[in-house]
C-alpha cells in the first residue's frame, strides 16, 4: 500500500477548540499525511469560534460543554456520525483521547474490522489526584487497559513515557511517536529587551518562566510554593507567566509577584520564550513536555520534574535539573543555582539548544505513517 491509498479516521475529544499541545501535533501530523497523499477524516467536538484553524476536514461530534471545566467539551460519542464513517471506509482508525469517543470508535473498528491504534497524550489517570479524587486513579487505569489493549499499536511521545504504558501492561506494542521543534520560530534570537520592560521587567533581572494552561494539575501549586521559598530565602528573580485557565485568579493569588500575559502563540510565544532567563516546568502530568522543548529551543536551562517526558528531554546537570515532583526544597535549590551562576544558565542553555535540533517534525511525522502502512497492511480479518 502507498501513502496516496491509504484513508484515516482520526477521533479526538479535542482538536481545535481548546488550543494545546496535544492537539497542535494532531494537527501537524494531518497536514503531513495530506501532503503525502494520504486522506484523512477527522472526528472531534467543535465550537464557532476555536482558538486556530483547523488543518483537514472535520466532522463535528454533538457535545455539551463540561461542568465547572466549560472550556471543554464532552463529545456524544459517534451519534450521527456512524454512516459517515462507513462511507469513508478508513483503513486505520486512530483515537487520540481515552473518552467516550475513543471507546466509541474502537468498538467501531472492531465490528468492521478495521485496525485501531492510539496515541497517547497525557497522564489522563493522574489527574485526579489534584482534585482529591486520588482514589479513582486504579479505576481509570484499568478502564484505559481494556482499551488500549484493542490497539494494534499505541503511540508514546517519550521512551519513559512508552516505559511508563509498558510497566502499567497497556499494550504490548508501544511505539514512539515523538514531538518536534520549528527552530527557526523558537531560537534565543527573539530575545526583546523593550517587551520585557514594557512588562515591567529591568534588563538586569532574570525571569523564571511558565507556560501552559493555567490549571492545577500543570503543578502550578509546586510553582507557587518554590517562589515563596526563593523569597524567604532573599533570591532575586522575576516570575512570568504565559498561558490562560480557569486556575488563573489562584494562582494570581498565591503567586502576587508573578506577570501574567495571558494566552500567546506563534511569534509572541516565541519571544516570550527567549525573553526569560531559566524555564520551570513542574507538572508531572505530561508525556513528552512540548513547552520543555521550545524553551531548550530558545536557549533557556530547564528546571522540570523528574516525571515522564521530562526524563526524556532533560539531561539532570547538562541542558537543565531534574528534581522530585512536589519537592519545593530541590525545585528552589535548582532555580537558586541558576539565577546565581550566569555562566552555569549560558551553558545549559546552549546544551538544550543543541538537543532541541534533533527534533524535526517532518522526520518524526514521517515515521508514524509509516507505521500506519504496517499496521494498514497486516489485518487479521477480512473487511
Amino acid at each position: 500500500m502507498q501513502p496516496e491509498d491509504l484513508r484515516v479516521a482520526l477521533f479526538s475529544g479535542n482538536y481545535n477548540y481548546v488550543k494545546d499541545g496535544a492537539n497542535q501535533a494532531l494537527n501537524r501530523l494531518v497536514r503531513h499525511l495530506l501532503s503525502r497523499g494520504v486522506k484523512v477524516r477527522i472526528y472531534s467536538p467543535t465550537v464557532d469560534n476555536p482558538p486556530f484553524p483547523a488543518t483537514g476536514e472535520v466532522v463535528s461530534i454533538p457535545s455539551i460543554a463540561l461542568p465547572g471545566r466549560d472550556e471543554y467539551r464532552f463529545g456524544f460519542g459517534l451519534i450521527g456520525n456512524g454512516s459517515d464513517i462507513a462511507a469513508f471506509d478508513p483503513h486505520i482508525v486512530h483515537i487520540a483521547s481515552p473518552d467516550l469517543i475513543g471507546h466509541r470508535a474502537a468498538a467501531w473498528a472492531h465490528r468492521h474490522y478495521v485496525p485501531l491504534v492510539a496515541s497517547v497524550h497525557t497522564r489522563f489517570e493522574t489527574y485526579f489526584r489534584y482534585y482529591r479524587a486520588a482514589w479513582m486513579q486504579t479505576f481509570i487505569e484499568a478502564a484505559l487497559r481494556r482499551l488500549y489493549r484493542r490497539c494494534a499499536e499505541i503511540y508514546a511521545p517519550s521512551e519513559s513515557m512508552a516505559a511508563v504504558l509498558t510497566d502499567q501492561r497497556m499494550n504490548r506494542n508501544v511505539k514512539i511517536w515523538s514531538r518536534g521543534i520549528d527552530g527557526d520560530i523558537f531560537c534565543p534570537e527573539k530575545r526583546d529587551l523593550p517587551w520585557r520592560r514594557e512588562l515591567g521587567i529591568g534588563d538586569d533581572e532574570k525571569v523564571i518562566l511558565f507556560v501552559g494552561r493555567l490549571v492545577l494539575e500543570k503543578g502550578l501549586d509546586t510553582f507557587a510554593d518554590t517562589l515563596a521559598e526563593l523569597d524567604r530565602r532573599k533570591v532575586a528573580y522575576r516570575a512570568l507567566f504565559v498561558g490562560e485557565g480557569p486556575a488563573r485568579k489562584w494562582i494570581e493569588e498565591r503567586a502576587p509577584q508573578g506577570v501574567f500575559t495571558g494566552f500567546l502563540a506563534g511569534e509572541a510565544l516565541a519571544r516570550a520564550f527567549a525573553s526569560a532567563d531559566i524555564m520551570f516546568n513542574p507538572s508531572s502530568t505530561e508525556t513528552f513536555g512540548n513547552v520543555t522543548l521550545e524553551a531548550m529551543a530558545s536557549g533557556l536551562p530547564v528546571v522540570a520534574a523528574r516525571a515522564t517526558g521530562s526524563l526524556s528531554l532533560v539531561e539532570d546537570g547538562v541542558n537543565g535539573r531534574l528534581t522530585t515532583p512536589d519537592s519545593i526544597r530541590q525545585s528552589a535549590d535548582a532555580l537558586a543555582f541558576y539565577l546565581n551562576d550566569p555562566e552555569e544558565r549560558a551553558r545549559a542553555g546552549q546544551a538544550g539548544r543543541e538537543r532541541s535540533k534533533r527534533f524535526d517534525w517532518d522526520t518524526i511525522n514521517e515515521g508514524l505513517l509509516q507505521r500506519y502502512l504496517l499496521v494498514a497492511e497486516r489485518k487479521t480479518a477480512p473487511r
